[in-house]
C-alpha cells in the first residue's frame, strides 16, 4: 500500500526528467525452456537473424551500469536493476558478481541499489542462492500453478515439463532465505482454476507476493490464440481470488494487481505502468546495448538507440519514447474516456489494445470486459480499505467503512504485521 506517499498529480509527459526503469535480457531470447506462449523466443531470428552469441560483454555491463546510474535524476536514492531474458541464470553467476561490483563502483554518494532477478528457477543451485542472498536479490520464479497446468505451456526443449526442477528451486530459494515472488501466466487452462492457483501460490510454494500476468495473443483482427485468457474469464478469475484475498490474507499476501488499485482508490496514481495514464518509462535492455521502448515492444520500429553510441538519459528523452509513453493516453477512444472505471484502467497496455470498441473505434483493450467485472467487484471494497489504512486502523476492519454499514466506535490503530517488500519483477 501507498499511504504515506505523497499525492502526485498524474501528467503527460513533459520536457523534465523523470525517473524510469530498465528491464535487462542479457542473454536476449535464449532460454533453457521452450514455453509455448513466450513472445520473446522468436525475437532471436525476427531481430538478430544469424547471431549466435547473445550474451551481453563485460563492456556492454559497464556501460549499462553506469549510464544507468547517471541518468537518473537528482533525488533518486534507490535504483533498482532488474534483470531478466530469456533465462538470465544462463549468463552464470560471475556475471552478476561483476554486475553488483560495477554497481558499487559507480553508485554516486548517499544512493544505493537494488537488484532483482526473474528466473524459471530450473537452474538454481546453492552457490545461486548463497550469491542471491548475500547481495540481496529479490527473485522472481514464474510458476503458472500446480504441475498440471504449469506443464501444460512450460516444457522444457526436450518437451518434458519443467515443474519439478522449479519446485526444487524454489525450495532451495527458502532454504537459503532468499526473498522471492511469484509470477503466474493466466491462460485459457489455468483461468479456469483462480482458486486452486491462487491457494497453490500461497500454501504450497508460500508466496506473499503474487503477479499475474494474463496472456493475450493477438492472430488477426480483434482475434487473439485459443490459449489467450477469455475477456470476461480473466475478470472473473481476478473476482474469485479477491474473495478469498479478502476474507483471508489481507495484510499479509500482497497480489500485486490488488494493491496497485488500492492506491488507486486512495488516490494515488498507479505505480504500474499498465494502469498509468501514460506510459514510456519502463523500457527493455538487449544484450547488445539496443533499448526499446517497453519489454512488450521489442520491434524494429521501438528500438530507440544504442547505449553504447548515446547516454541512455538522452535516449529516454526522444522525441520518439516521449511519443510512444503519450500515444497510451492520445489515443484512448472516446467510450474509454467515459468509462466510470477510466481512473484504474486508462485503458490498459497498449499491447492489448487492439479491439474495436461499441462505437466502432479502434484501440479498446481485450481485456476490458473482464477488466470491468473486476473494478466493479472490488471498488467498493478497495474504497472502504483505502479509508481504513488511511485512518490508521487495521486494513481487516474495512467492513465498517463498506456502504450501508453502521459507523463503528474509534479502534486503536494495530499496525499490521506484513512485512513490506519492494516491487518484483514484471
Amino acid at each position: 500500500m501507498q499511504s504515506n506517499q505523497p499525492f502526485i498529480p498524474v501528467t503527460p509527459m513533459s520536457k523534465a526528467r523523470s525517473t524510469f526503469h530498465v528491464l535487462a535480457k542479457p542473454i536476449g531470447p535464449i532460454c533453457n525452456l521452450d514455453c509455448d506462449y513466450c513472445f520473446y523466443l522468436k525475437k532471436e531470428k525476427e531481430l538478430y537473424p544469424g547471431v549466435r552469441d547473445f550474451k551481453m560483454s563485460d563492456e556492454t555491463l559497464e556501460t549499462f551500469v553506469k549510464s544507468y546510474i547517471q541518468s537518473q535524476p537528482p533525488g533518486i536514492t534507490e535504483i533498482n536493476f532488474a534483470w531478466q531474458g530469456g533465462e538470465p541464470t544462463l549468463m552464470g553467476v560471475d556475471f552478476f558478481r561483476r554486475a553488483v561490483e560495477l554497481q558499487k563502483k559507480h553508485l554516486r554518494p548517499g544512493q544505493r541499489f537494488t537488484n532483482a532477478l526473474q528466473t524459471n528457477g530450473t537452474r538454481l543451485d546453492d552457490e545461486w542462492c548463497e550469491f542471491l542472498r548475500e547481495h540481496g536479490f529479490l527473485v522472481g520464479i514464474s510458476i503458472d500453478g500446480p504441475e498440471e497446468f504449469h506443464d501444460k505451456y512450460r516444457p522444457d526443449k526436450g518437451g518434458k515439463g519443467s515443474f519439478k526442477k522449479v519446485m526444487q528451486g524454489l525450495r532451495l530459494l527458502q532454504k537459503h532465505r532468499v526473498e522471492f515472488n511469484t509470477l503466474t501466466v493466466v491462460q485459457e487452462d489455468n483461468g479456469k482454476h483462480p482458486l486452486e492457483i491462487y491457494r497453490f501460490l500461497r500454501d504450497e510454494c508460500q508466496s506473499d507476493f503474487v503477479q499475474f500476468i494474463p496472456i493475450v495473443e493477438g492472430v488477426g483482427k480483434g482475434m487473439v490464440s485459443t490459449r489467450s485468457v477469455g475477456k470476461r474469464q480473466y475478470g472473473e478469475f481476478l473476482v474469485e481470488i479477491f474473495e478469498e484475498w479478502r476474507k483471508n490474507d489481507i495484510g499479509r499476501v500482497y497480489v500485486q494487481l490488488f494493491e496497485v488499485l488500492l492506491g488507486i482508490a486512495a488516490g494515488y496514481p498507479s505505480s504500474l505502468c499498465v494502469h498509468k495514464k501514460t506510459c514510456g518509462r519502463a523500457v527493455a535492455l538487449e544484450h547488445n546495448g539496443d533499448l526499446y521502448s517497453c519489454d512488450h515492444f521489442v520491434y524494429p520500429k521501438d528500438l530507440v538507440g544504442n547505449i553504447n553510441k548515446e547516454p541512455m538519459g538522452e535516449l529516454m528523452e526522444t522525441d520518439q519514447q516521449r511519443k510512444f509513453g503519450n500515444d497510451k493516453s492520445d489515443a484512448l477512444p472516446d467510450y474509454c474516456k467515459r468509462c466510470e472505471f477510466l481512473d484504474y484502467c486508462n485503458g490498459g497496455c497498449p499491447a492489448h489494445r487492439h479491439i474495436e470498441t461499441p462505437d466502432g473505434d479502434p484501440g479498446l483493450n481485450y481485456l476490458c470486459e473482464g477488466y470491468k467485472v473486476i473494478y466493479a467487484h472490488a471498488d467498493p471494497y478497495l474504497k472502504a480499505i483505502a479509508r481504513t489504512v488511511q485512518l490508521g486502523l487495521p486494513p481487516q476492519n474495512y467492513e465498517q467503512f463498506m456502504p450501508g454499514a453502521t459507523p463503528a466506535a474509534p479502534a486503536k490503530s494495530i499496525k499490521s504485521k506484513r512485512k513490506k517488500k519492494r516491487p518484483g519483477p514484471r
